[in-house]
């Protein structure tokens, strides 16, 4: 899936992406539902998803820099904190059913106990220096998220624009939505904040 991880808690689940609400009643500092989610040739997040978040960030750094470490996936826990281990499951360029392995932990929290997620991510649409769009899903004790993960890539001035969204499903996240979306916001802001790091460090 689909980066979780957490600040307060995958796809924080890195798997868990930035967030909004689609329900009615959004947690404080939620952004409104954007108009129009984000796509990787042609196609985008889950669009029946109750659970989905979505955020953005300009990182000064070239382009290739950005590109490089968001998908040489085999290399993230160099620099992402909340990713524990990483296997790729193929091999060669980073491409359409490209598949990869990894784990992160997830803190107690009111609907499961703590555990760690082991998630699967498939690379379903690509465009180099432009956009990724991945699914998969997560499984851990008491928890089980399917997700569907979207990044698009914008040089403008200053850097990168990157921008992130992500949907959520499963019965555990669908039974708290506005709190299983602060987290898969709070998991995108914490991911984005590391790729910046790590990308304008070795811009440096």
């Amino acid at each position: 899936m689909s980066r979780a991880r957490t600040a307060a808690a995958l796809f924080t689940v890195p798997l868990i992406a930035a967030g909004v609400l689609g329900a009615a009643t959004a947690p404080a500092g939620a952004a409104p539902h954007p108009a129009k989610p984000l796509t990787c040739r042609g196609e985008g997040v889950d669009p029946g998803a109750e659970v989905r978040a979505r955020t953005e960030r300009v990182i000064d750094a070239p382009l290739s820099t950005v590109w490089k470490l968001q998908t040489d996936v085999e290399r993230w826990p160099d620099w992402q904190s909340h990713v524990t281990s990483m296997d790729r499951l193929d091999h060669g360029p980073f491409r359409p059913g490209s598949a990869f392995r990894w784990t992160t932990p997830v803190p107690p929290n009111p609907a499961t106990p703590a555990t760690s997620l082991d998630i699967t991510s498939t690379v379903e649409q690509v465009k180099r220096g432009s956009c990724i769009r991945w699914t998969g899903s997560a499984t851990g004790e008491g928890l089980h998220i399917d997700g569907v993960h979207v990044w698009t890539f914008t040089e403008v001035a200053g850097g990168v624009l990157v921008r992130t969204e992500e949907t959520h499903t499963g019965e555990q996240v669908e039974a708290n939505v506005p709190y299983a979306t602060e987290i898969l916001r709070q998991g995108l802001e914490a991911w984005l904040g590391e790729l910046k790091t790590a990308a304008e460090a070795r811009s440096c």
